[in-house]
């Protein structure tokens, strides 16, 4: 028999995905905490160590990613994080799993990439058919609000971030960076 070991979805059916208490209880948002006690340039070692890779094609060092972004010095000063959970591409499911099962996993994954970029204002991009979703993701991110994990000097530190949840009509073409942008 093949043993299963779960990371991404190791709380899938496990928690309630409306519930931050049972998300803090099996260890949620400890590393979100323990990355913004640490410089981004540290965190972003941490991040390169861990041989972490994107899920793309070319399958490039997240840790790379966030280093080049972090030395990216924008006109305005301001950085923005985006997440692409549209699932434009045919047959893909991978987002709304997450979403409807462990929604506060993708606000800390988010708050640490934010934090290690410099970013102070996140969107989480999704199809708008996708109501379940919309509806978790929005009450995750009030509930992680109102505990002081977004908003300002999150977890009694100098860094402050913004989410918001941005639903789409669902096109193939946002999958491209510059488009779902713009």
């Amino acid at each position: 028999m093949i043993s299963e070991r779960r990371i991404i979805l190791r709380n899938a059916g496990k928690i309630n995905p409306e519930e931050i208490d049972d998300y803090i209880l099996s260890g949620g948002y400890l590393n979100a905490s323990r990355a913004v006690s640490m410089s981004p340039g540290e965190l972003i070692e941490v991040i390169i160590k861990s041989g972490l890779r994107g899920r793309g094609g070319a399958g490039f060092s997240t840790g790379l990613k966030a280093k080049y972004t972090n030395q990216a010095k924008p006109e305005d000063s301001q950085k923005y994080l985006v997440c692409n959970a549209d699932e434009g591409e045919p047959g893909t499911f991978k987002d709304r799993i997450i979403m409807e099962n462990d929604p506060h996993l993708l606000i800390e994954g988010m708050i640490i990439a934010a934090y290690s970029i410099g970013a102070s204002k996140a969107f989480i991009y999704l199809r708008g058919e996708y109501s379940r979703s919309i509806y978790l993701v929005n009450r995750a991110i009030q509930q992680s609000i109102e505990r002081g994990y977004l908003g300002k000097n999150i977890f009694e530190s100098d860094f402050s971030l913004d989410m918001e949840v941005r639903p789409g009509a669902g096109s193939y073409l946002c999958g491209e960076e510059l488009t779902l942008l713009e």
